[in-house]
């Protein structure tokens, strides 16, 4: 049996504000080429379908694309769990119609799954029950029995795992209640099938980026290795975006990672996917194979100032790719520059200025303080060194008018006690 591992789709999602369905579509239209390729028998999908628990149209059009043709008219199995960013409820609406081309859509853990009839034509989930299904597939000889837990969070498995608020004790809780939950799942297993995992959570010591959203409180939802069941023959995980394997674990157990580079600290990442071939009783073999689609992330620094950008964008540097660009300068970037990048390059997403040190002939002094300077003063060696250039009197009159107006207006609550910041305090922690 040949296994395809992916994870982290998240459809709907943009990158600083652009959009990304174009190369989602095409991650979509690169797995089903893939799964024929390499005759995939099975596809494992390990959560976070969407970005947000509301996806748009497109994005749940892009979807049921994705289960249609990597379903391949019910010859070819796929499984599919929610994961943190998906509401487990819209997962799972798409049953009726899944079930009849051998899909398995999953939203909370406790879901009651049920067999579907026999078809020796298509995918046959042949026994099922509260996070398992046991699968016949056309062309495979042996069934393959999964192990299957969404996004684990207390209240989506609606139990209490603590009952303090201490984070070691809710950590060691929960690490334990994921073992006994797998633990409980692989009496499934058998010796005359390929037995499976799949979750999405976080295991401790993995590796993480920017475009993930936390799911453990502190260390609090952080899984130790050890949790999986020793009888799986592999573990396919969602949640980290950085393709990587669980060190520690008693099985193989590996992230997919997510098959678009979603922040600027994933730039220079090879996305991919994990192939798996298994028989029952034996090892399985693993490879991963890279993924092309979509424009890759890159920075860039220039040391040199604008100039510098505009050579390298008349090179053809990166011309499809979207670019954190960092540049250098003396007196700050002008609107009108910005817009004018932009117009050059449309992948530019961040444009940062980085002003250097000292500007030649600023005539500032480094060393010198800001002991004994009034209020004006202050505010003109802020500009000047902010902005590398002089602030005019008008507007250093009018900084002076405000602060004039703060000091002859002193807060006034009405008696009432002032709110705490957001942010402040111990409240407010979500899960």
């Amino acid at each position: 049996m040949r296994i395809l591992h992916t994870a982290d789709w998240h459809f709907g999602k943009t990158l600083e504000g652009r959009d990304r369905t174009l190369e989602q579509a095409a991650v979509v239209d690169e797995l089903i080429a893939l799964c024929d390729a390499e005759s995939i028998d099975l596809v494992l999908m390990a959560g976070d379908v969407y970005q947000t628990v509301n996806p748009s149209a497109d994005a749940e059009a892009l979807f049921y694309r994705a289960l249609d043709g990597l379903s391949a008219g019910g010859k070819r199995a796929v499984v599919v769990i929610a994961g943190n960013h998906d509401n487990a409820e819209r997962i799972r609406a798409a049953r009726p119609i899944a079930d009849k081309l051998g899909i398995t859509l999953m939203g909370l853990p406790k879901d009651d799954l049920r067999p579907t009839p026999m078809d020796s034509n298509r995918v046959t989930r042949v026994a099922a029950g509260i996070g398992y299904v046991e699968l016949a597939i056309p062309g495979c000889t042996d069934h393959c029995v999964i192990a299957l837990l969404p996004y684990p969070s207390e209240s989506r498995l609606n139990e209490v795992l603590a009952k303090t608020l201490d984070e070691q004790e809710l950590q060691s809780n929960y690490s334990r209640r994921i073992g006994e939950w797998f633990a409980a799942l692989a009496d499934h297993f058998r010796p005359d099938t390929v037995n499976l995992a799949m979750s999405h959570l976080y295991v401790q010591g993995g590796m993480e980026s920017e475009s993930e959203v936390q799911i453990q409180i502190g260390g609090a939802y952080a899984v130790h290795a050890s949790a999986f069941p020793a009888s799986a023959q592999y573990v396919a995980l969602g949640h980290l975006h950085r393709p990587q394997a669980v060190n520690g674990a008693p099985v193989p157990v590996r992230y997919a990672g997510s098959p678009l580079c979603y922040s600027f600290s994933e730039a220079g990442q090879t996305k991919s996917v994990v192939v798996i071939d298994a028989v029952p009783g034996a090892p399985a073999t693993i490879r991963e194979i890279p993924l092309h689609s979509g424009k890759p992330l890159v920075r860039w620094k220039a040391t040199q100032g604008l100039a510098q950008v505009m050579q390298w964008v008349e090179e053809g540097r990166d011309a499809e790719a979207w670019i954190d660009l960092e540049v250098l300068v003396e007196t700050g970037l002008q609107l009108e520059e910005i817009h004018r990048l932009r117009d050059l390059h449309p992948g530019f997403v961040h444009i940062r200025p980085v002003f250097s040190e000292q500007a030649p002939g600023s005539g500032a002094d480094p060393t010198e303080t800001t002991a004994g300077l009034s209020v004006e003063a202050l505010f003109r060696k802020f500009f000047t060194d902010r902005s590398k250039t002089d602030a005019d009197d008008e507007l250093v009159q009018l900084f002076l008018e405000l602060v004039h107006e703060a000091e002859e207006t002193p807060g006034d609550t009405g008696g009432q006690e002032e709110p705490t910041p957001a942010g402040d305090g111990v409240e407010g922690v979500g899960a």
